[in-house]
Protein backbone atom coordinates (compact mmCIF):
# COMPACT_ATOMS: atom_id res chain seq x y z
CA UNK A 1 0.00 0.00 0.00
CA UNK A 2 2.77 2.44 0.89
CA UNK A 3 4.59 1.67 -2.39
CA UNK A 4 1.45 2.48 -4.40
CA UNK A 5 1.01 5.78 -2.58
CA UNK A 6 4.71 6.59 -3.13
CA UNK A 7 4.39 5.94 -6.88
CA UNK A 8 1.32 8.18 -7.06
CA UNK A 9 3.21 10.94 -5.22
CA UNK A 10 6.25 10.62 -7.53
CA UNK A 11 4.03 10.72 -10.62
CA UNK A 12 2.35 13.91 -9.44
CA UNK A 13 5.62 15.51 -8.33
CA UNK A 14 7.31 14.83 -11.70
CA UNK A 15 4.37 16.27 -13.62
CA UNK A 16 4.36 19.42 -11.51
CA UNK A 17 8.17 19.83 -11.81
CA UNK A 18 8.40 19.48 -15.60
CA UNK A 19 5.13 21.23 -16.50
CA UNK A 20 5.17 23.91 -13.82
CA UNK A 21 1.52 23.19 -13.07
CA UNK A 22 0.24 22.44 -9.59
CA UNK A 23 -1.94 19.34 -9.75
CA UNK A 24 -4.80 18.83 -7.34
CA UNK A 25 -5.35 15.16 -6.62
CA UNK A 26 -8.93 14.05 -6.73
CA UNK A 27 -10.12 12.76 -3.40
CA UNK A 28 -10.73 9.03 -3.44
CA UNK A 29 -14.28 7.91 -2.77
CA UNK A 30 -15.21 4.32 -1.97
CA UNK A 31 -18.85 3.42 -2.62
CA UNK A 32 -20.15 0.24 -0.99
CA UNK A 33 -23.42 -1.41 -1.94
CA UNK A 34 -25.13 -4.79 -2.29
CA UNK A 35 -27.33 -3.96 -5.30
CA UNK A 36 -25.36 -3.15 -8.41
CA UNK A 37 -25.22 -4.15 -12.11
CA UNK A 38 -23.35 -7.41 -12.55
CA UNK A 39 -22.28 -6.48 -16.07
CA UNK A 40 -22.99 -3.98 -18.82
CA UNK A 41 -26.64 -4.22 -19.87
CA UNK A 42 -27.68 -6.10 -16.71
CA UNK A 43 -31.31 -6.05 -15.55
CA UNK A 44 -30.29 -5.30 -11.94
CA UNK A 45 -31.05 -1.79 -10.59
CA UNK A 46 -28.24 0.61 -11.47
CA UNK A 47 -29.05 3.68 -9.37
CA UNK A 48 -25.91 3.29 -7.20
CA UNK A 49 -23.77 3.13 -10.35
CA UNK A 50 -25.59 6.10 -11.90
CA UNK A 51 -25.02 8.24 -8.80
CA UNK A 52 -21.37 7.17 -8.56
CA UNK A 53 -20.75 7.94 -12.24
CA UNK A 54 -22.16 11.45 -11.75
CA UNK A 55 -19.50 12.09 -9.09
CA UNK A 56 -16.43 11.12 -11.13
CA UNK A 57 -15.67 14.74 -12.06
CA UNK A 58 -15.08 15.50 -8.38
CA UNK A 59 -13.85 12.16 -7.05
CA UNK A 60 -11.83 9.16 -8.06
CA UNK A 61 -14.65 6.66 -7.48
CA UNK A 62 -14.40 2.94 -6.73
CA UNK A 63 -17.39 0.69 -6.01
CA UNK A 64 -16.97 -2.32 -3.73
CA UNK A 65 -19.86 -4.75 -4.27
CA UNK A 66 -20.55 -8.48 -3.81
CA UNK A 67 -19.43 -10.92 -6.49
CA UNK A 68 -21.93 -12.85 -8.61
CA UNK A 69 -21.62 -15.90 -10.86
CA UNK A 70 -20.66 -14.73 -14.35
CA UNK A 71 -19.55 -11.25 -13.25
CA UNK A 72 -15.99 -9.94 -13.55
CA UNK A 73 -13.94 -9.49 -10.39
CA UNK A 74 -12.76 -6.06 -11.57
CA UNK A 75 -13.85 -3.74 -14.38
CA UNK A 76 -14.67 -0.11 -15.14
CA UNK A 77 -18.32 0.86 -15.69
CA UNK A 78 -19.25 4.43 -16.64
CA UNK A 79 -15.97 5.78 -15.27
CA UNK A 80 -16.31 3.92 -11.95
CA UNK A 81 -13.80 1.24 -11.00
CA UNK A 82 -15.75 -1.77 -9.79
CA UNK A 83 -14.31 -4.34 -7.37
CA UNK A 84 -16.48 -7.41 -6.72
CA UNK A 85 -15.53 -9.34 -3.61
CA UNK A 86 -16.12 -13.06 -3.19
CA UNK A 87 -17.75 -14.12 0.04
CA UNK A 88 -18.02 -17.90 -0.21
CA UNK A 89 -15.38 -20.51 -1.14
CA UNK A 90 -17.66 -22.11 -3.76
CA UNK A 91 -18.28 -19.15 -6.04
CA UNK A 92 -21.30 -20.59 -7.83
CA UNK A 93 -23.11 -20.55 -4.47
CA UNK A 94 -22.70 -16.76 -4.11
CA UNK A 95 -26.41 -16.18 -4.69
CA UNK A 96 -27.33 -14.04 -1.68
CA UNK A 97 -27.48 -10.66 -3.42
CA UNK A 98 -28.50 -11.22 -7.05
CA UNK A 99 -30.88 -11.09 -8.76
CA UNK A 100 -32.91 -8.79 -6.54
CA UNK A 101 -31.95 -7.94 -2.97
CA UNK A 102 -30.72 -9.82 0.10
CA UNK A 103 -33.95 -10.09 2.12
CA UNK A 104 -36.13 -11.27 -0.82
CA UNK A 105 -33.40 -13.75 -1.80
CA UNK A 106 -33.50 -15.25 1.69
CA UNK A 107 -37.30 -15.38 1.66
CA UNK A 108 -37.14 -17.20 -1.67
CA UNK A 109 -34.71 -19.83 -0.32
CA UNK A 110 -34.26 -19.91 3.46
CA UNK A 111 -30.91 -21.72 3.34
CA UNK A 112 -29.33 -18.56 1.90
CA UNK A 113 -29.41 -17.07 5.38
CA UNK A 114 -26.29 -19.18 6.04
CA UNK A 115 -24.43 -16.97 3.58
CA UNK A 116 -25.09 -13.79 5.59
CA UNK A 117 -22.17 -14.13 8.08
CA UNK A 118 -19.83 -14.95 5.18
CA UNK A 119 -20.92 -11.74 3.42
CA UNK A 120 -20.37 -9.63 6.56
CA UNK A 121 -16.94 -11.12 7.25
CA UNK A 122 -15.75 -10.86 3.66
CA UNK A 123 -16.85 -7.24 3.41
CA UNK A 124 -15.06 -6.50 6.70
CA UNK A 125 -11.73 -7.97 5.57
CA UNK A 126 -11.91 -6.32 2.14
CA UNK A 127 -12.53 -2.96 3.81
CA UNK A 128 -9.66 -3.61 6.21
CA UNK A 129 -7.35 -3.97 3.21
CA UNK A 130 -8.79 -1.25 0.97
CA UNK A 131 -9.75 1.62 3.26
CA UNK A 132 -6.23 3.11 3.65
CA UNK A 133 -6.37 4.01 -0.06
CA UNK A 134 -9.51 6.14 0.29
CA UNK A 135 -10.42 9.49 1.79
CA UNK A 136 -14.13 8.95 2.40
CA UNK A 137 -16.77 6.24 2.08
CA UNK A 138 -20.38 6.31 0.91
CA UNK A 139 -22.15 3.24 2.31
CA UNK A 140 -25.46 2.44 0.64
CA UNK A 141 -27.89 0.61 2.97
CA UNK A 142 -27.51 0.29 6.71
CA UNK A 143 -27.39 -3.51 6.37
CA UNK A 144 -24.77 -4.80 5.76
CA UNK A 145 -22.63 -1.96 4.37
CA UNK A 146 -23.32 0.66 7.04
CA UNK A 147 -23.02 -1.74 9.95
CA UNK A 148 -19.69 -3.15 8.75
CA UNK A 149 -18.34 0.33 7.97
CA UNK A 150 -19.08 1.44 11.53
CA UNK A 151 -16.23 -0.79 12.78
CA UNK A 152 -13.66 1.44 11.03
CA UNK A 153 -12.49 4.97 11.79
CA UNK A 154 -12.59 6.10 8.14
CA UNK A 155 -15.18 8.90 7.76
CA UNK A 156 -18.34 7.74 6.02
CA UNK A 157 -21.84 8.77 5.10
CA UNK A 158 -24.59 6.16 5.06
CA UNK A 159 -27.73 6.21 2.94
CA UNK A 160 -30.93 4.40 3.92
CA UNK A 161 -32.99 3.18 0.98
CA UNK A 162 -36.01 1.42 2.45
CA UNK A 163 -36.23 -1.97 4.13
CA UNK A 164 -32.78 -1.51 5.67
CA UNK A 165 -34.36 1.26 7.77
CA UNK A 166 -37.93 0.03 8.25
CA UNK A 167 -37.34 -3.66 8.98
CA UNK A 168 -35.09 -5.80 11.23
CA UNK A 169 -35.53 -3.34 14.09
CA UNK A 170 -35.21 -5.81 16.95
CA UNK A 171 -32.38 -7.34 18.93
CA UNK A 172 -28.81 -7.23 17.67
CA UNK A 173 -29.69 -5.82 14.26
CA UNK A 174 -31.40 -2.81 15.85
CA UNK A 175 -28.41 -2.19 18.14
CA UNK A 176 -25.96 -2.46 15.24
CA UNK A 177 -28.05 -0.12 13.08
CA UNK A 178 -28.10 2.48 15.85
CA UNK A 179 -24.31 2.17 16.18
CA UNK A 180 -23.95 2.66 12.41
CA UNK A 181 -26.15 5.77 12.42
CA UNK A 182 -24.41 7.35 15.41
CA UNK A 183 -20.90 6.84 14.01
CA UNK A 184 -21.65 8.16 10.52
CA UNK A 185 -20.40 11.65 9.64
CA UNK A 186 -23.72 12.15 7.85
CA UNK A 187 -26.91 10.15 7.40
CA UNK A 188 -29.02 10.53 4.29
CA UNK A 189 -32.28 8.85 3.31
CA UNK A 190 -34.18 8.80 0.04
CA UNK A 191 -37.55 9.98 1.40
CA UNK A 192 -39.10 11.95 4.23
CA UNK A 193 -40.85 8.78 5.37
CA UNK A 194 -37.46 7.16 6.02
CA UNK A 195 -36.20 10.31 7.75
CA UNK A 196 -38.93 9.88 10.36
CA UNK A 197 -38.07 6.21 10.80
CA UNK A 198 -34.39 7.02 11.36
CA UNK A 199 -35.31 9.62 13.99
CA UNK A 200 -37.39 6.94 15.74
CA UNK A 201 -34.23 4.84 16.00
CA UNK A 202 -31.87 7.69 16.96
CA UNK A 203 -33.76 10.86 17.99
CA UNK A 204 -30.62 13.04 18.11
CA UNK A 205 -29.86 12.47 14.40
CA UNK A 206 -31.38 14.68 11.71
CA UNK A 207 -30.89 12.92 8.35
CA UNK A 208 -30.79 14.76 5.04
CA UNK A 209 -33.47 13.71 2.57
CA UNK A 210 -31.79 13.28 -0.80
CA UNK A 211 -33.39 10.84 -3.18
CA UNK A 212 -31.64 8.73 -5.71
CA UNK A 213 -32.23 10.30 -9.09
CA UNK A 214 -32.95 9.65 -12.72
CA UNK A 215 -31.20 10.80 -15.88
CA UNK A 216 -34.14 12.63 -17.43
CA UNK A 217 -32.45 12.83 -20.82
CA UNK A 218 -32.59 9.04 -21.16
CA UNK A 219 -36.38 8.77 -20.83
CA UNK A 220 -39.32 10.28 -22.68
CA UNK A 221 -41.83 9.89 -25.48
CA UNK A 222 -39.03 9.97 -28.08
CA UNK A 223 -38.77 6.23 -27.35
CA UNK A 224 -42.46 5.59 -28.10
CA UNK A 225 -43.24 2.67 -30.44
CA UNK A 226 -46.86 2.36 -31.70
CA UNK A 227 -48.66 -0.87 -30.75
CA UNK A 228 -45.45 -2.06 -29.08
CA UNK A 229 -47.29 -4.60 -26.92
CA UNK A 230 -49.73 -5.69 -29.63
CA UNK A 231 -52.49 -4.06 -27.59
CA UNK A 232 -54.49 -2.69 -30.54
CA UNK A 233 -56.94 -0.07 -29.28
CA UNK A 234 -56.60 -1.01 -25.62
CA UNK A 235 -54.74 1.10 -23.08
CA UNK A 236 -51.61 -0.40 -21.53
CA UNK A 237 -51.17 -0.50 -17.75
CA UNK A 238 -47.52 -1.03 -16.83
CA UNK A 239 -45.89 -2.45 -13.71
CA UNK A 240 -42.09 -2.59 -13.34
CA UNK A 241 -40.44 -4.11 -10.29
CA UNK A 242 -39.45 -7.17 -8.35
CA UNK A 243 -42.22 -9.73 -7.99
CA UNK A 244 -42.12 -9.83 -4.22
CA UNK A 245 -44.64 -9.28 -1.41
CA UNK A 246 -43.83 -5.60 -0.88
CA UNK A 247 -44.76 -4.72 -4.48
CA UNK A 248 -48.42 -5.73 -4.05
CA UNK A 249 -48.88 -7.10 -7.58
CA UNK A 250 -51.49 -9.60 -6.40
CA UNK A 251 -53.88 -6.70 -5.72
CA UNK A 252 -53.25 -5.22 -9.15
CA UNK A 253 -54.11 -8.56 -10.78
CA UNK A 254 -57.35 -8.64 -8.80
CA UNK A 255 -58.17 -5.11 -9.93
CA UNK A 256 -57.60 -5.98 -13.60
CA UNK A 257 -60.76 -8.14 -13.56
CA UNK A 258 -62.72 -4.87 -13.69
CA UNK A 259 -60.44 -2.87 -16.01
CA UNK A 260 -60.61 -2.95 -19.80
CA UNK A 261 -56.90 -2.69 -20.56
CA UNK A 262 -53.75 -4.78 -21.06
CA UNK A 263 -51.54 -5.21 -17.99
CA UNK A 264 -47.83 -5.58 -18.77
CA UNK A 265 -45.74 -6.88 -15.87
CA UNK A 266 -41.98 -6.35 -16.14
CA UNK A 267 -39.74 -8.00 -13.58
CA UNK A 268 -38.95 -11.28 -11.91
CA UNK A 269 -38.86 -12.58 -8.37
CA UNK A 270 -39.96 -15.22 -5.86
CA UNK A 271 -43.70 -14.69 -6.42
CA UNK A 272 -43.69 -14.94 -10.22
CA UNK A 273 -45.10 -18.49 -10.38
CA UNK A 274 -47.87 -17.62 -7.88
CA UNK A 275 -48.78 -14.46 -9.77
CA UNK A 276 -48.83 -16.24 -13.13
CA UNK A 277 -51.17 -18.83 -11.60
CA UNK A 278 -53.42 -16.05 -10.27
CA UNK A 279 -53.45 -14.40 -13.72
CA UNK A 280 -54.84 -17.47 -15.51
CA UNK A 281 -58.37 -16.23 -14.80
CA UNK A 282 -57.65 -13.06 -16.83
CA UNK A 283 -54.94 -14.42 -19.13
CA UNK A 284 -56.04 -12.32 -22.13
CA UNK A 285 -55.47 -9.15 -20.10
CA UNK A 286 -52.00 -9.88 -18.67
CA UNK A 287 -48.51 -10.28 -20.14
CA UNK A 288 -45.45 -11.24 -18.07
CA UNK A 289 -42.28 -10.04 -19.78
CA UNK A 290 -39.71 -10.96 -17.13
CA UNK A 291 -36.74 -8.74 -16.26
CA UNK A 292 -35.63 -6.21 -18.88
CA UNK A 293 -32.46 -4.18 -19.37
CA UNK A 294 -32.46 -0.46 -18.71
CA UNK A 295 -32.15 0.17 -22.44
CA UNK A 296 -35.31 -1.86 -23.06
CA UNK A 297 -37.17 -0.11 -20.24
CA UNK A 298 -37.00 3.24 -22.06
CA UNK A 299 -39.25 1.90 -24.81
CA UNK A 300 -41.51 -0.01 -22.40
CA UNK A 301 -42.24 3.12 -20.36
CA UNK A 302 -42.70 5.36 -23.39
CA UNK A 303 -45.04 2.94 -25.16
CA UNK A 304 -47.35 2.32 -22.16
CA UNK A 305 -50.22 4.56 -21.03
CA UNK A 306 -50.47 4.28 -17.23
CA UNK A 307 -47.96 3.20 -14.61
CA UNK A 308 -49.15 1.43 -11.47
CA UNK A 309 -47.20 0.91 -8.22
CA UNK A 310 -49.49 -1.05 -5.84
CA UNK A 311 -46.89 -1.38 -3.06
CA UNK A 312 -47.80 -2.61 0.42
CA UNK A 313 -46.22 -2.88 3.86
CA UNK A 314 -44.55 -6.28 4.11
CA UNK A 315 -45.10 -8.66 7.01
CA UNK A 316 -41.67 -7.74 8.44
CA UNK A 317 -42.58 -4.03 8.34
CA UNK A 318 -40.62 -3.25 5.20
CA UNK A 319 -41.93 -0.44 2.99
CA UNK A 320 -40.95 1.28 -0.23
CA UNK A 321 -38.16 3.74 0.41
CA UNK A 322 -39.03 5.90 -2.59
CA UNK A 323 -39.74 3.90 -5.75
CA UNK A 324 -37.16 4.59 -8.44
CA UNK A 325 -39.28 2.98 -11.14
CA UNK A 326 -41.85 5.70 -10.40
CA UNK A 327 -39.18 8.30 -11.14
CA UNK A 328 -38.48 6.61 -14.48
CA UNK A 329 -42.19 6.45 -15.28
CA UNK A 330 -42.65 10.15 -14.49
CA UNK A 331 -39.60 11.00 -16.61
CA UNK A 332 -41.30 9.09 -19.45
CA UNK A 333 -44.42 11.24 -19.12
CA UNK A 334 -46.62 8.55 -17.60
CA UNK A 335 -49.39 9.35 -15.11
CA UNK A 336 -49.17 7.08 -12.07
CA UNK A 337 -51.58 5.20 -9.84
CA UNK A 338 -49.83 4.18 -6.61
CA UNK A 339 -50.41 3.15 -3.02
CA UNK A 340 -50.00 5.47 -0.07
CA UNK A 341 -47.04 3.41 1.05
CA UNK A 342 -43.63 4.46 2.35
CA UNK A 343 -41.87 7.16 0.37
CA UNK A 344 -44.19 6.96 -2.65
CA UNK A 345 -46.26 9.88 -1.34
CA UNK A 346 -43.20 12.08 -1.80
CA UNK A 347 -43.33 11.51 -5.57
CA UNK A 348 -47.02 11.22 -6.37
CA UNK A 349 -49.28 14.13 -5.50
CA UNK A 350 -52.85 12.91 -5.49
CA UNK A 351 -54.87 14.57 -8.24
CA UNK A 352 -51.84 16.34 -9.73
CA UNK A 353 -49.48 13.85 -11.39
CA UNK A 354 -51.45 10.73 -10.51
CA UNK A 355 -53.79 9.10 -8.05
CA UNK A 356 -53.03 7.61 -4.64
CA UNK A 357 -55.04 4.78 -3.13
CA UNK A 358 -54.89 2.96 0.18
CA UNK A 359 -52.72 -0.14 0.45
CA UNK A 360 -54.47 -3.33 -0.72
CA UNK A 361 -57.64 -1.40 -1.63
CA UNK A 362 -58.61 -3.04 -4.91
CA UNK A 363 -61.79 -1.00 -5.40
CA UNK A 364 -59.91 2.30 -5.11
CA UNK A 365 -57.30 1.03 -7.56
CA UNK A 366 -60.01 0.09 -10.08
CA UNK A 367 -61.63 3.50 -9.76
CA UNK A 368 -58.34 5.39 -10.18
CA UNK A 369 -57.18 3.43 -13.24
CA UNK A 370 -60.59 3.59 -14.91
CA UNK A 371 -60.75 7.36 -14.31
CA UNK A 372 -57.53 7.80 -16.29
CA UNK A 373 -58.76 5.51 -19.07
CA UNK A 374 -62.18 7.16 -19.37
CA UNK A 375 -61.28 10.85 -18.90
CA UNK A 376 -58.75 12.15 -21.45
CA UNK A 377 -58.63 15.57 -19.78
CA UNK A 378 -57.45 14.05 -16.49
CA UNK A 379 -55.04 11.76 -18.30
CA UNK A 380 -53.25 14.45 -20.28
CA UNK A 381 -53.19 16.85 -17.33
CA UNK A 382 -51.46 14.21 -15.19
CA UNK A 383 -49.06 13.31 -18.03
CA UNK A 384 -48.03 16.96 -18.40
CA UNK A 385 -47.55 17.34 -14.65
CA UNK A 386 -45.45 14.16 -14.57
CA UNK A 387 -42.80 15.86 -16.70
CA UNK A 388 -42.83 18.92 -14.45
CA UNK A 389 -42.65 17.02 -11.16
CA UNK A 390 -39.57 15.04 -12.16
CA UNK A 391 -37.19 17.93 -12.83
CA UNK A 392 -35.81 18.20 -9.29
CA UNK A 393 -34.86 14.51 -9.36
CA UNK A 394 -32.41 14.73 -12.26
CA UNK A 395 -28.91 13.52 -11.36
CA UNK A 396 -27.54 16.96 -12.18
CA UNK A 397 -29.31 18.09 -8.99
CA UNK A 398 -29.35 15.05 -6.69
CA UNK A 399 -25.76 14.12 -7.59
CA UNK A 400 -24.56 17.60 -6.72
CA UNK A 401 -26.18 17.36 -3.29
CA UNK A 402 -24.25 14.19 -2.49
CA UNK A 403 -21.05 15.73 -3.82
CA UNK A 404 -21.43 18.69 -1.46
CA UNK A 405 -21.85 16.39 1.55
CA UNK A 406 -18.90 14.22 0.58
CA UNK A 407 -16.61 17.20 -0.07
Amino acid sequence: MQSIQLLEWLDTACWEFFCGVKMERKRKLLVTASTFPRWEGDTEPRFVLDLASHMTDEFDVTALVPAAPGAKNREVLDGVEVIRYHYFPIHKWETLCYPGAIVPRIKEKKIRVLLVPFLFLSLYFHLLRLLPQFDVVHAHWLIPQGIVQSFFKKPYIVTGHGGDVTSLNKGIFKRMKIRCLKRAKKVTVVSDHLRKRVIELVPEIEPDVISMGVDISKFGKQHFVPDYFGQGNKKVVLFVGRLAEIKGVTYLLEAMKSIDALLVIVGDGPLRADLEAQAIAIKDKVVFLGAKTHEELKTLYASADIFVAPSVTAKDGGQEGLGLVILEALASGLPVVASRSGGIVQLIKDGINGFLCDEKNVEQMISCINSMIDDEKIYYQFAENSNKSIRNYDYSITGEKYIEILK
